[in-house]
């Protein structure tokens, strides 16, 4: 525990971190890439280019100044984190180097205000919070290198098959290169994928959601091509595997990682909710569910923007029609003449938690919820306003501090 000084410096910092926290992160990623390009190979650079990381870092590290007294309400953050981190091959030897740049920022924003008591009282903090991430990043590691068909660091893996299931989502089936054996995972979990971008001349690791359920025959994952638009940047390696991936090609990729898991020691119900691409993790716990004979009642809430875009719905139907204890919803925001109502979709317009009471509130049930931020913002708000417990609430974020491409 840091001693009382220190606590109060870093404390005194909010106020400051609250108005320059994104001028100082900014400041931090230009420098640590200036003197250390070869990490521009582990952050997403398509995040640094639209400013996600310096924002997500900068509310990181005012959230750590706020807590810096008592750390435990970060631990779910914290664990977030090293999953993150661990998926993405950050090592120990990385957080001398993280910690330089960062204090050395500090100095170079804040200039005179960045006290040599100051500067102290930081790397003191930084200390202790690399420390934390570093023991728990050390077990993560051991739990994927001992695992059957596990491994630490990089695998390469060969896309057996290639698989269009919409307009704008391709799954991938991905067997061991090596002939080794495939890793089990717990269903709602992820992997990193490495690609090299020709365009940045960069090796790039993205996160996606395994979107089956766990076996020993393959690794599968469902990616959504980013196209770009209204200022959004299309995404380079999402475009990148869609265009250029065939069957036989080689992809990198981590031992699955993620805190966002089904929790199967449960025996209640569990709400599955989602929309577009997020419903990957949920496919994985769904085939999961039924895959291991579960009586547990299921309920699968989906949203999309129409049939054309709404992967693996056939899939869906058929699992609906075979067991008895799935129940789906799907909503399409603007069907197209082909959708047929009752068939492709049982409503259209958003997806209104309040107007599926019957189906969606049901004792002792778990929520799961994965999609964009603001689809996943509004349906939590709905499930507290419907009575719903937060512990029974579980999210997976897309962006730059979680799942996504």
């Amino acid at each position: 525990m840091l001693n009382p000084e220190i606590r109060a410096l870093v404390k005194a910092t909010v106020p400051v971190l609250q108005q320059h926290g994104l001028a100082l992160t900014s400041h931090f990623y230009r420098r640590m890439f200036t003197y250390n390009p070869e990490l521009k190979n582990i952050f997403n650079q398509g995040h640094q280019h639209s400013g996600q990381q310096q924002q997500a870092l900068a509310m990181a590290v005012l959230a750590y100044a706020q807590h810096i007294d008592d750390p435990l309400p970060l631990a779910p953050v914290l664990t977030r984190v090293a999953h993150k981190h661990v998926s993405l091959g950050i090592r120990a030897e990385h957080y001398p180097i993280v910690g330089k740049h960062l204090l050395a920022s500090i100095q170079e924003v804040l200039g005179e205000a960045a006290t040599p008591e100051l500067i102290d009282a930081w790397a003191a903090a930084y200390g202790q919070l690399a420390d934390i991430l570093i023991a728990e990043e050390h077990e993560l590691y051991l739990a994927a290198a001992n695992t059957e068909g596990g491994w630490a660091g990089w695998r390469p893996f060969r896309i057996a098959r290639k698989v269009d299931e919409s307009e704008e989502i391709t799954s991938f089936y991905l067997v061991p290169a090596d002939g080794g054996a495939v890793p089990g995972f717990r269903p709602g979990q992820y992997v990193s994928v490495k690609c090299f971008v020709a365009e940045w001349g960069l090796a790039q690791p993205r996160q996606y959601s395994l979107s089956d359920a766990p076996n020993r025959e393959h690794l599968r994952i469902s990616v959504k091509r980013e196209a770009g638009g209204d200022g959004k940047p299309a995404g380079r390696v999402s475009n990148l595997l869609h265009a250029e991936k065939r069957e036989g090609d080689i992809l990198e990729l981590s031992a699955p990682q993620g805190d966002f898991f089904l929790h199967e020691e449960r025996s209640g119900p569990v709400v599955l909710i989602s929309a577009g691409v997020g419903q990957t993790p949920m496919l994985s716990m769904l085939r999961h569910l039924l895959k291991t004979g579960s009586r547990r009642e299921i309920r699968y809430l989906h949203a999309a923007r129409h049939g054309g875009v709404h992967a693996m719905r056939n899939g869906l139907r058929e699992m609906q029609e075979r067991h008895a204890q799935l129940r789906a919803h799907v909503c399409y925001e603007a069907p197209r003449a082909e959708d047929k109502l009752g068939r492709d979709y049982q409503q259209q317009g958003r997806l209104q938690l309040n107007q599926l009471r019957e189906m969606t509130l049901l004792p002792d049930a778990d929520y799961y919820l994965c999609g964009p931020v603001g689809f996943m913002l509004a349906q939590r708000s709905s499930l507290l306003d419907l009575g719903v417990a937060v512990e029974r609430i579980h999210f997976e974020v897309f962006g730059s501090n979680a799942v996504g491409a």
